[in-house]
């Protein structure tokens, strides 16, 4: 695997990557990487001959008071894991190589940006839209893939990639993974580490009172009840703060106030626990009715 971090050596290693019509996937990645990384590598190689990832901690998607001095860094050990999964082309570049000396841009999705996670991270999405232009402009990749735990995230990326024309094949070319998760159901996060062992424990909740009441909204119960009951178990486990727990159409984001088998339906949730905040979404689907974990032995 080769590493690079300046943009001209970036130019030189993708049109060699790309030398004899070879197609081009970017996993873009903040590091400290974990199984659900390595999950959208794997599906990357399906989708591509080549494979990029892209490490970068990107401080114009943190607030003032998040934690960006204390994000897991560990480019090394990162570098180790990828060269083991058969990357091709490992894009770690400084601060300076993304956001040169009067770096004065920045793309904004309008209208899906400032709901659920954008209201309590005000210019985050701003944030995740410039860079993210900016790596595929870089990369120029044929396909790019990114994990659905952050369904806002790929929601603009996809109205971004629509908006702007950019140059990918259709808009199938920004593929979504399903969310990688532990064997108790929490979904894999590098901000996972931040919790005690009792909070990790405590952290399981937020998983199975969400299909608990993806279930209820199925099964007929007023969506409002439902999110009642989440919110209500969250705080029975210890979360220390809720910043959502909504049901929204699963491409507009649009609000919903019932649960309508014609569309495709999300229930996002944030929630705090600790110095983690923990986001988590599900489709909303007939086979949450009565999942096996749920039905009661009574």
């Amino acid at each position: 695997m080769q590493t690079v971090s300046t943009r001209a050596t970036l130019a030189n290693a993708v049109a060699a990557l790309k030398s004899g019509g070879k197609t081009l996937a970017l996993v873009p990645t903040m590091g400290a990487l974990h199984e659900g990384h390595l999950t959208l590598v794997r599906q990357a190689r399906a989708h591509a001959d080549r494979v990029v990832v892209s490490i970068f901690v990107n401080p114009r998607q943190f607030g003032a008071n998040e934690d960006l001095g204390a994000y897991p860094r560990q480019l090394a050990a990162d570098t180790a894991v990828l060269a083991a999964a058969g990357v091709d082309l490992l894009w770690a570049p400084d601060l300076n190589e993304i956001y040169p000396a009067g770096y004065a841009t920045t793309v904004s999705v309008a209208g899906i940006d400032h709901m659920l996670c954008g209201m309590q991270r005000p210019g985050h999405f701003d944030g995740v839209a410039t860079v993210v232009l900016k790596l595929f402009n870089q990369v120029a990749p044929d396909v790019a893939l990114f994990g659905e735990k952050d369904w806002q995230q790929l929601t603009i990326i996809r109205r971004m990639a629509r908006d702007l024309d950019l140059s990918f094949p259709n808009a199938a070319a920004i593929i979504g993974v399903a969310t990688v998760r532990e064997p108790d159901g929490l979904a894999m996060s590098s901000r996972n580490r931040y919790l005690t062992a009792d909070q990790r424990a405590r952290a399981t909740a937020l998983n199975r009172a969400m299909r608990t009441a993806a279930g209820a909204m199925v099964a007929g119960e007023p969506v409002a009840h439902a999110i009642g009951a989440l919110r209500q178990a969250l705080v029975l486990a210890g979360f220390d703060r809720i910043d959502y727990a909504e049901l929204r159409d699963a491409e507009t984001l649009d609000a919903l106030t019932g649960w309508d088998p014609a569309r495709q339906c999300r229930l996002l949730v944030a929630a705090q626990i600790g110095r983690a905040r923990l986001i988590d979404n599900m489709a909303v689907e007939p086979a949450l009715a009565n999942p096996p974990e749920l039905v009661s032995n009574g």
